[in-house]
């Protein structure tokens, strides 16, 4: 896993500009390099101006260089004789000559990577603005197709659970249709890994068409479906294996969590007694030791 001063930097990364993204990308890949240059070594190593690399140490919560060099420095301390010596997979790549006993490490170690880069790639005020909207919406619709299906039931029953008026529906013609009938104080979400699945498209660009707030999650900040979006999550950039339905669902479901947090703790008391009272409804679902 990565250590706690790249995490730092990747929290804030998604509300950097470009130049600051540039100098922290160069950051992360040369933390040892970067802990014994100056500010303006840095900047000409970044091809960047020295106020670009200020902003982005301010953006991450350091006052100036010299604070930032000197937390560099006891990080790197702390961390020498604790790091762990396995390599992270930066990708998975399966071929015939794999072994049954490699694929759960394959599994975590890829699957850490990507909730890695989608902490990289979440911006907090686009983050805040989906929490801010969905506690104002009239209604919310979820839209989505096969793989993200399992996504969207996800996030249907959690907000469900909060209490919101939010639907899914599996057919995609229904999806069109009630698209077409939202209004500027609804909610629209279209979830796509892609961000190319036709249907799920043209029901956000529907949406859009009706006045309602559109929310994407989707991998590619440039897919077809981000043209639609109001508000545009990206779990990362990259594509890591064909048969990438695995890792898609894992990045997507931690979206859904972070939604479902940020909904709780935007209004506690409410939200907390929603939670108590759906909890009371489906109690008689689950068993209990006297029936076992």
């Amino acid at each position: 896993m990565k250590n706690e001063f790249i995490l730092r930097i990747e929290t804030k990364y998604g509300d950097m500009r470009t130049s600051e993204q540039k100098a922290a990308d160069y950051v992360i890949q040369n933390l040892k390099e970067v802990a014994d240059m100056s500010i303006g070594h840095l900047a000409k190593e970044c091809g960047v101006s020295q106020p670009t690399i200020l902003r982005m140490l301010h953006a991450i919560g350091f006052h100036g260089y010299k604070e930032f060099r000197h937390a560099l420095i006891k990080e790197l301390a702390r961390t020498q004789d604790s790091r762990n010596s396995e390599t992270l997979l930066y990708g998975y790549s399966l071929s015939k000559e794999d072994q049954l006993e490699d694929i759960p490490k394959k599994i975590v170690t890829t699957t850490a990577k990507i909730m890695e880069e989608n902490l990289k790639n979440i911006s907090l005020k686009t983050y805040e603005k989906v929490i801010e909207v969905l506690n104002h919406a009239r209604l919310i619709d979820i839209y989505s197709v096969e793989n993200s299906n399992v996504t969207a039931k996800d996030l249907l029953t959690k907000l469900l659970y909060l209490g919101l008026n939010c639907r899914h529906m599996d057919d995609v013609y229904h999806q069109r249709i009630c698209a077409s009938n939202l209004t500027p104080q609804d909610v629209a979400i279209g979830i796509s890994y892609s961000g190319c699945s036709q249907d799920t498209v043209e029901s956000v660009k529907a949406a859009k068409k009706s006045g309602a707030t559109t929310i994407v999650i989707t991998n590619f900040k440039d897919a077809l479906i981000s043209r639609y979006a109001d508000l545009l999550i990206c779990t990362s950039q990259e594509q890591l294996f064909y048969g990438d339905a695995i890792f898609s669902r894992t990045s997507q479901l931690v979206l859904v969590d972070m939604i479902y947090m940020g909904l709780l703790v935007s209004d506690y008391e409410k939200y907390s007694k929603c939670l108590d009272k759906s909890g009371k409804v489906i109690r008689d679902k689950a068993y209990i030791d006297a029936d076992l």
